[in-house]
Parts: C-alpha cells; structure tokens; sequence
C-alpha cells in the first residue's frame, strides 16, 4: 500500500475516533452512512450533469476542455463524498462549492495542458497565450558568444492562463 494512502486511512480513522468520542459511535456511523448516501446521489447527478453540458458544447462548437474539467472535478467530488469516511466526505463537499470547483478545474486544465500533445490541448481548450520575457542570449554553436538568430530553436517562455 503506497505511504499516502496509508496515512489517508490513518487520518480517516483518527478523525472518525475523534467524531465518535464527540458525538457517539453511533451517530458517527450514520453520519458516514448519509454522507455516503448523498455522494451516491449526487456521483449520478455530476455525471449526468457532466454528459449534458458536453453535448451540449460540442453540439454549440466550443471548446470541450472546461465541461470536460468541471464534470471531472464535480464526479471526483461526489466520489469522494461517496467514499465513507469524513476526511474524504468533507474534500468531496468542498469540491462541489463552485469557488473551489473552479479553482480545481483551473488546476485539472493545467495538469492535463502539461501532459498533452500541445495540439490536443489547443483543441480542448483553445488556443493558449504566451509571454516571452527578455533573458540573456543564448550562446550560439560552438559557444562563439553570438545570439542564435535561428527561428526553428525553441525559447523559454511562460505560459500565462487567459482571463475569462
């Protein structure tokens, strides 16, 4: 079992042991027995919700990146709220609150950006801006001293998100 998943278990417990000495063993069980519940409802809800919004984008000729990110993050969050366990429960509550949701599709966007082709990810998400900083010259061949003039050779640059 990887080390983060066991300290997830650990923590799981820990805080279930805490719940349950505060407001009783079995109020606790059925505290993650309703989470529970509500996360399988809503794990359908999001991933119909999900489906609908990327017809309905692809059929519209945009872009599919951002339904596609924010049904991704809304599905994880009912999972997790599915999952029993209070940690887990409260994440998966949060990732459903629009604020967070955003931030985190903002973040599964810039994952999946890095991971993929830059073609697929222009056509997920669209074209991206870049913003080139002035640096020092890159030596030339044979370290003669010289900028490289070539247009082919690649140069650092920063990829900045585009306000929506």
């Amino acid at each position: 079992m990887p080390p983060a998943m066991l300290l997830a278990l650990i923590l799981e417990l820990a805080v279930f042991v805490a719940v349950g000495r505060g407001i009783g063993f079995g109020s606790a069980v059925l505290l993650v027995f309703a989470a529970s519940l509500v996360g399988l409802v809503l794990l359908r809800r999001e991933g119909m919700r999900a489906w609908r919004r990327f017809r309905a984008g692809v059929e519209a000729g945009e872009r599919p990146g951002p339904q596609v990110t924010d049904g991704l993050v809304g599905l994880l969050g009912a999972l997790l709220l599915a999952a029993p366990g209070l940690v887990s429960g409260a994440v998966g509550v949060l990732l459903l609150v629009p604020p967070v949701r955003r931030v985190a599709g903002a973040g599964v966007r810039r994952v999946a950006e890095r991971r993929m082709s830059s073609m697929v990810a222009a056509d997920l998400f669209g074209p991206r801006r870049v913003r080139v900083r002035q640096g020092e010259p890159q030596p030339g061949p044979a370290h003669t001293g010289q900028p490289v003039t070539d247009p082919n050779r690649a140069i650092e640059g920063e990829i900045v998100e585009p306000r929506p």
